[in-house]
């Protein structure tokens, strides 16, 4: 393995570049910001972009040079470039993320947040990579090989979490940057034994490292297998959720909107379902098939809206018009349900067509930090073009209330206005809770004015609005 390898050239390579250099610093504060772009558009290409750079990687194949041949003071000048560099990016991100107005958990951000062990075998295995290119002359495939690992966005993902408060998403980042960080490290340092670095050494110091590099892969391997069979159970809740509401309601019912909180005992399921037909007892057979089926109690709730008709009749009954010569009035429909669907981040096949009411209606997909009012502001935005239509955007389920909290006496109309057009969307009465007993009759009457049944709830705590029971069975 050694034959062909010049042991000198390779190592005063590394020593070059694997220390703390202004042009180092430099790179680590461009491929900090571009990373934290690509995380917060978010966008693939300028996450590669970032990739490229590469600043991380040679400190690390530094450190694990130094440990192949047991030289303590490039271990030193690597580790110290790779800490100063990891703490300069960390502390860059928050800065930029407490400016930014843009402080969403992207795709991009979320997918950083749970490392499993398809992580380190990522990580294991470009290593091998990059080690063994640089080894033997051809250290340009070891920009290739940072972007596999990608180094700096778990950094900046760390960044961001500490900015925001979410210790999930930090802890999940910090250990898959840990995780890429070590076992490049460790894997760089037996690919470069394999190779002849460190021949000097004895067979107990060899022993001493493998013993190291299995143990450190050992003690990575704990979370991250726990972590991937959450994912992988998270995944058949979701499934096994999915087939049994569908199963349960006629074939022309669209789900329109699934949380499911998977660390709730019992799990917490909330749906929201468009059907022709409402099934008063769906919660108890649900539960029930659900516990069979994921052999844990199920703690669910499906939100039933009823449509007018059926979605296929109603898109027959739009081919037809279209067909008796009305055909620019057909093209409009079709666009007015493109686009209310866009809005709501949903699939136009899941808006509800009403040509009775003349109404278009689907389930808004959530959207993290948006208020009522903000979905609101989304169905006027969705308003159909053609005259006489109008857009039904029904909120998610875990979208927060607006707040009710009286200033000098006076309780925000607006908030009540937001609050009596959720109640109306999603069907539902609500709840009048705490504060005094004036204060709760104030807000059901102004809430009934706008439409919105209420009835008064628990006293205890501050003013506050909670969701009740459905408004058709408040009427019967």
């Amino acid at each position: 393995m050694t034959d062909g390898v010049d042991h000198d050239a390779t190592l005063r390579q590394v020593v070059e570049d694997s220390g703390w250099s202004g042009r180092y610093a430099f790179l680590i504060v461009i491929s900090a910001m571009l990373s934290l772009l690509g995380l917060l558009m978010p966008s693939v290409a300028v996450l590669i972009g970032a990739m490229l750079l590469s600043p991380l990687m040679m400190p690390i194949i530094g450190l694990g040079f130094g440990i192949a041949t047991l030289d303590f003071a490039e271990m030193r000048r690597s580790a110290v470039a790779l800490g100063a560099g990891s703490v300069i990016a960390v502390v860059l991100s928050i800065v930029l993320v407490r400016l930014s107005p843009i402080q969403t958990i992207t795709t991009e951000i979320a997918g950083r947040t749970h490392p499993t062990l398809f992580d380190l075998l990522v990580a294991l295995l470009s290593a091998v990579a990059g080690a063994y290119a640089l080894i033997r002359g051809r250290g340009g495939a070891v920009v290739g090989v940072a972007i596999a690992i990608a180094l700096m966005p778990p950094l900046v993902v760390v960044g961001f979490g500490l900015a925001t408060g979410n210790a999930t998403v930090w802890g999940g980042a910090l250990l898959l940057f840990v995780t890429n960080a070590v076992t490049i490290a460790l894997t760089a340092a037996l690919v470069a034994r394999v190779h002849g670095f460190g021949s000097h050494l004895s067979p107990h110091h060899t022993g001493l490292q493998l013993t190291m590099f299995l143990a450190a892969l050992g003690l990575l391997s704990v979370p991250l297998g726990a972590a991937l069979r959450q994912i992988a159970f998270e995944s058949l809740v979701q499934r096994q959720v999915r087939d049994t509401i569908r199963e349960r309601f006629p074939d022309s019912a669209r789900l329109g909107q699934l949380d499911i909180d998977y660390s709730a005992r019992p799990i917490r399921v909330r749906a929201m379902i468009l059907t022709p037909t409402v099934d008063p007892a769906a919660d108890g057979h649900l539960a029930d098939d659900l516990r069979a089926r994921l052999v844990q109690p199920v703690d669910i709730h499906v939100d039933q809206l009823r449509t007018a008709q059926e979605v296929g009749a109603a898109e027959a009954a739009q081919i037809a018009h279209a067909a008796d010569g009305d055909g620019a009035y057909g093209v409009g429909l079709n666009a007015a349900v493109a686009r209310l669907a866009q809005v709501a981040g949903a699939a136009p096949d899941v808006v509800s067509v009403d040509r009775a009411t003349r109404t278009l209606t689907v389930a808004a997909a959530p959207l993290p930090g948006l208020s009522m009012a903000g979905y609101r502001v989304l169905e006027q935005r969705a308003t159909a073009p053609e005259p006489g239509w109008t857009a039904h955007l029904v909120p998610p389920p875990g979208a927060p209330l607006p707040a009710i909290v009286p200033v000098d006496g006076v309780i925000d109309p607006a908030a009540l206005d937001a609050a009596a057009w959720a109640a109306q969307r999603r069907g539902l009465a609500l709840s009048v809770r705490g504060g005094t007993a004036r204060q709760r009759q104030a807000v059901a009457a102004a809430l009934a004015e706008n439409a919105a049944r209420a009835d008064e709830g628990d006293a205890g705590g501050p003013l506050r609005l909670a969701w009740g029971q459905p408004q058709e069975d408040r009427q019967r």
